[in-house]
């Protein structure tokens, strides 16, 4: 039996968490869930997982009622601290679905702690995945990727790990993938959160429609995988069914083929590898199938050229980054700065980092709360004028 802490459960991916353990109660027992803000869903949690014993909900005044009648759970609210809850923690396995930076200190306690590490946090590896591969040494903690992507490749290593020329990420290219850089001007939240394939989050959405999603995946197929930035290519697929493939040696590629649902992904994390994945083998990745594949252009795209930055740099560069389009993507989602604003202030912030090399978490939360502050002044600054 694996004890499951399920962190981000009310979003897209926790819900489909619960539904794969509501399907193996032999297996897994959940035993602690995060829940942001879904007090209704949370509610919902408890009724169904009489196993749970700690809980982190954002309402304070919510947290006191609760604690009235579920005498037997331990519940920590914003007040009490996340990370407070995040170092209470007992469990076998932690499934990483938050949103953001505040994923990087479960993703830091997990392998410090040994645990089963199945991550959807991207921000993790982007922010500190230097730093997070220097304690897996030490570490008997091991990651399984939740990504879609990532899952993908992970899987097709799995089948064959010599002669890799190339790890070939797929990208749907978001909700404005057949517009050109002039249509963008005065393209809105709304027409930004309507993705082709996917049904996702509202920030990730967004990360798709500028492809700075795409950006964070190299560097997150970097950190996980050890391949050099050269070898992590990206194209364009319109059907979202090729979830990543590999390019060998001898002109083979491997792939797994999928309808865009995250279920497997998430699975195959939970089981740690023993689980069926449909990977295919062909001589020309064309010929899997009736789908549609376009060259990526990061003149289109230009988001995308920030990953190469951010791995030679190392250091902070990927928290500034992350940072700076968290800020950026909410300010576009409260209608305070456009479309093209997003991709104009990363690329101001990211010109001018500080060399910080030696990093730990500490390290990583000063500048996660320098550049929001850099970034919120900079967009004052632009609707002024």
């Amino acid at each position: 039996m694996i004890r499951v802490i399920l962190l981000g459960a009310s979003g897209s991916i926790g819900k489909q968490t619960i539904d794969i353990i509501k399907k193996d109660y032999d297996n897994f027992e959940l035993v602690a869930v995060s829940v942001f803000s879904n007090s209704s869903y949370l509610i919902k949690l408890l009724q169904d997982f009489k196993t749970i014993r700690m809980v982190f909900l954002k309402d304070d005044k919510l947290k006191v009622q609760l604690k009235e009648k579920y005498k037997n759970i331990t519940f920590f609210s914003e007040k009490d601290g996340f990370n407070n809850f995040i170092d209470s923690l007992n469990g076998d396995m932690i499934v990483n679905a938050i949103l953001g930076f505040a994923g990087l200190y479960p993703t830091i306690w997990s392998i410090k702690n040994n645990k089963i590490l199945c991550l959807a946090n991207k921000e993790s590896l982007v922010v500190g995945g230097e730093y997070i591969n220097n304690l897996l040494i030490n570490s008997k903690s091991k990651i399984y990727p939740i990504d879609s992507e990532h899952s993908a490749i992970y899987k097709c290593l799995k089948k064959r790990n010599t002669g890799v020329k190339n790890i070939i990420l797929t990208a749907s290219g978001g909700a404005f993938k057949n517009l050109k850089r002039k249509d963008l001007k005065n393209v809105t939240k709304k027409d930004a959160l309507k993705h082709p394939t996917w049904k996702m989050g509202e920030k990730i959405t967004i990360d798709s429609a500028t492809l700075i999603n795409k950006c964070f995946e190299i560097i997150e197929a970097h950190y996980l995988f050890n391949f050099p930035y050269d070898k992590i290519k990206v194209i364009l697929h319109d059907e979202s069914m090729i979830h990543s493939m590999i390019e060998y040696d001898d002109n083979i590629y491997i792939a797994e083929i999928n309808k865009p649902d995250m279920h497997n992904p998430i699975a195959y994390a939970l089981y740690q590898g023993n689980y069926p994945c449909d990977l295919f083998e062909n001589s020309d990745f064309h010929k899997f199938g009736d789908y549609h594949f376009h060259k990526l252009s990061s003149r289109r795209f230009p988001l995308i050229r920030l990953a190469k930055k951010v791995i030679k740099n190392k250091g902070i560069y990927g928290c500034v980054l992350n940072a700076c389009d968290e800020v950026c993507c909410q300010a576009f989602l409260n209608d305070e700065i456009s479309f093209l604003d997003i991709e104009k202030i990363i690329n101001l912030v990211m010109k001018n980092v500080d060399d910080v090399q030696s990093c730990d978490y500490q390290i990583y939360k000063m500048y996660d709360k320098i550049t929001r502050q850099k970034t919120l002044e900079i967009i004052r600054k632009m609707r002024k004028n």
